[in-house]
């Protein structure tokens, strides 16, 4: 990695269209989320430590920790930048910045193409499966612990939450709309391994998926989404979720109608980066947490 731990937290931006859209989904989990940015205050955030002394011990075991090329800490930073690295285009930082007004999307249809739908549901499984290979990194066990992975949704909180959340909302609901699941499942079972060799994010993060070829990658990648079709689904009707009223919350700062949610879709899909940004959270505090176990 070409930074250190604390460099992508102190980065970490305060404002900004990826967090006035992770703001917009606290609805879907109340409180649950607040953009802790900066190295230090992340350590002071996490632990509720004052003593300068003992969060410097907290830091530099963190960063060692991270550094550590035999621990997953780096391969899941990867993991979080790169699948949404392949969502970018070359306006996202002019879109971005354009945040502090509202914006109206149809200014963007000549430069913001959607996905078709099939890429666009691939994209969405292979979202999936990189939090899946993040959380195996994270935690030391083999990257196929799907099971772990299934149980340990029952306990996301904060930023990892807001994270799922926003793959089901920005990913799911809005381009696929209320049957997106379904849709992904069916997508995938009539996907050969031909087309996945083709998607940019699949060649991106192929290496970290398991299996020996793209045919048994892609059957992991079926039982993947399988895997948390209840959890997704008990997500979307525990909160009455709808490609409207996510889209309601957003209306603040874009403009959009309800025929244009591919539109909307693909916009975010560009201008955002909650993926990264959210990942970066989980690994500093999960790296901030085993550094105060150990010292």
């Amino acid at each position: 990695m070409s930074k250190a731990i604390f460099e992508l937290v102190d980065e970490l931006p305060t404002g900004g269209l990826t967090i006035s859209v992770l703001k917009a989904l606290d609805f879907v989990a109340p409180g649950e989320w607040q953009n802790t940015v900066g190295f230090v205050n992340t350590i002071k955030t996490v632990t509720g430590e004052t003593d300068e002394e003992l969060i410097q011990q907290i830091g530099e075991r963190a960063i060692y920790l991270y550094n550590d090329r035999s621990q997953g800490y780096q391969r899941a930073m990867w993991l979080y930048q790169t699948v949404d690295g392949t969502d970018k285009a070359l306006g996202a930082a002019a879109l971005a910045n354009k945040v502090g007004e509202k914006i109206p999307l149809l200014g963007f249809l000549n430069s913001v193409t959607p996905k078709p739908d099939k890429a666009q549901t691939i994209d969405l499984c292979l979202k999936l499966v990189a939090e899946l290979a993040a959380f195996c990194q994270i935690n030391g066990i083999p990257g196929d612990s799907i099971g772990d992975f299934v149980a340990s949704l029952g306990e996301y909180s904060g930023e990892s939450l807001i994270r799922m959340v926003a793959l089901v909302c920005i990913d799911g609901l809005i381009p696929l709309g209320p049957d997106f699941i379904s849709k992904a499942l069916s997508t995938v079972s009539q996907t050969n391994p031909q087309e996945l060799e083709q998607n940019s994010t699949f060649k991106g993060i192929q290496d970290a998926i398991p299996g020996n070829n793209a045919a048994s990658k892609l059957n992991f990648i079926g039982e993947s989404v399988d895997s948390v079709k209840g959890w997704m689904n008990g997500l979307v009707s525990a909160n009455n979720l709808t490609p409207q009223n996510v889209v309601g919350q957003l209306q603040s700062f874009v403009e959009i109608s309800d025929d244009k949610l591919d539109y909307l879709a693909a916009f975010l899909d560009v201008a955002t980066n909650y993926y990264e940004h959210t990942g970066t959270q989980t690994l500093a505090r999960r790296l901030i947490e085993r550094a105060v176990a150990e010292i």
